[in-house]
């Protein structure tokens, strides 16, 4: 039988990769809580419905990518491919669109069945904030900021760039899509077999496209700016106002779309060019229209989420746990002996590895392959006289040490 191999589009998070994760969402969390964004988290599978009605049964994320299935009692389920229309249906389903506005961070895996790339996996982990019920443009700009601030609290912000575009209100999406209906028609023969269909279901989708052909056709497509309305404009104004105030750089990007009908106003990305062609590690807008989608009342929302792995491929390397202490029992009653021990030394806040078997050089030498900063060395005779052997463990040097004293001395070796 051939060796197990994690599925294609996982990956294990062994110790370091997963301390690079933790920095990401630690650091996200805080900022957040700065904000005051409150934690939740919702399943990691729904009823299908909560996905598919608001992103559209016809996107590549619903017909190619959502990982479906019927459980034992007959229900359609889908693991998470994103978490925005999990955290509406919790709003909606436990209450909460009574207690406007709502704030919330997020953070965990997601599942899509894509082309795994570089930062790019089929079980891949988001952090993501929630503004629920706030319709001023204000909002659109804390959001932005909050992300910005990550971003800088990771060390990253100076290799990322902010694009933003506005996608309008209602009105001006529909004067648009009418526009890009007419442009793409006279140009269909041009477009992939995927884009002459989102030209019948959603023109805006045909910006997503990564084919060079539909690329080519779109560089030519009417711009949106030309299609806003005076209450767009001066949304999209307020927003740029309130991001100049606050020193945030960005870059207007008059191709930034998102595809679906609930988005409106602002759209946005922080981007690299350190991680290829798939350059976004965070993306966002405004979602004025998914609660509505969703059975709810006409409530605003905008937010953002983050790939997780793309920005600890970023990030520098996190701080090294702290240095353990290696406690090297001798004899059956050293072994007993350091059972209390171990735990009185973590009382005292240290990291203690107690060796499970093996003689004292074996057991010396996994203290060393740790990078213990010292071993404790307890037996018969230092049981009897009330004191354990100290060894530091980067000079070599070792003393003997009364118990009562060990955490004391354990602490002035340092690092």
């Amino acid at each position: 039988m051939a060796a197990l191999q994690p599925v294609r589009g996982t990956q294990d998070l062994l110790p370091e990769a997963a301390r690079r994760h933790r920095q990401v969402s630690e650091t996200a969390r805080a900022v957040a809580e700065l904000y005051g964004f409150a934690e939740m988290a919702t399943p990691v599978f729904e009823f299908t419905e909560v996905f598919a009605r608001p992103i559209g049964e016809t996107s590549d994320i619903v017909t190619k990518e959502m990982y479906t299935f019927e459980d034992r009692g007959g229900d359609e389920i889908t693991l998470r491919p994103e978490n925005t229309a999990g955290v509406v249906r919790a709003v909606l389903s436990d209450g909460l669109i009574q207690n406007l506005p709502l704030k919330f961070f997020y953070s965990g895996p997601m599942f899509r069945y894509e082309r795994p790339q570089k930062g790019r996996f089929r079980q891949f982990h988001q952090i993501g904030v929630e503004l629920i019920g706030v319709a001023h443009p204000r909002g659109d700009v804390e959001i932005i900021a909050l992300g910005n601030r990550v971003l800088q609290a990771l060390g990253v912000a100076d290799r990322i760039t902010l694009e933003i575009n506005t996608l309008g209100d209602p009105q001006s999406r529909a004067a648009y899509r009418d526009a890009l209906v007419s442009y793409f028609s006279g140009r269909v023969s041009e477009l992939s077999e995927d884009s002459r269909r989102r030209l019948e279901r959603n023109p805006l989708r045909i910006f997503d496209s990564k084919e060079e052909a539909d690329k080519r056709v779109s560089a030519g497509a009417p711009i949106f700016a030309d299609y806003l309305n005076a209450g767009a404009r001066d949304f999209f104004a307020h927003v740029c106002d309130g991001l100049d105030r606050l020193g945030i750089v960005y870059r207007l990007n008059p191709r930034l779309v998102r595809g679906l009908d609930y988005y409106t106003h602002t759209a946005f990305e922080f981007v690299t060019t350190e991680l290829g062609a798939q350059g976004t590690v965070m993306g966002g807008g405004r979602y004025d229209g998914l609660v509505e989608v969703m059975g709810g009342p006409a409530t605003p929302g905008v937010g953002w989420a983050a790939g997780i792995e793309r920005l600890a491929m970023l990030i520098a390397e996190p701080p090294a746990p702290p240095r353990p202490v290696a406690l090297v029992p001798i004899g059956e009653t050293g072994e007993h002996a350091a059972l209390n021990l171990a735990e009185q030394l973590r009382n005292a806040g240290f990291s203690v590895d107690l060796g499970y078997s093996g003689n004292l050089a074996r057991r010396l030498r996994r203290a060393n392959k740790l990078g213990a900063r010292a071993a404790v060395l307890i037996g018969d005779d230092e049981i009897g006289r009330g004191v354990a052997a100290l060894r530091d463990l980067d000079t070599g040097s070792q003393t003997e040490v009364p118990l009562d004293e060990l955490a004391v001395r354990i602490a002035a070796l340092g690092g």
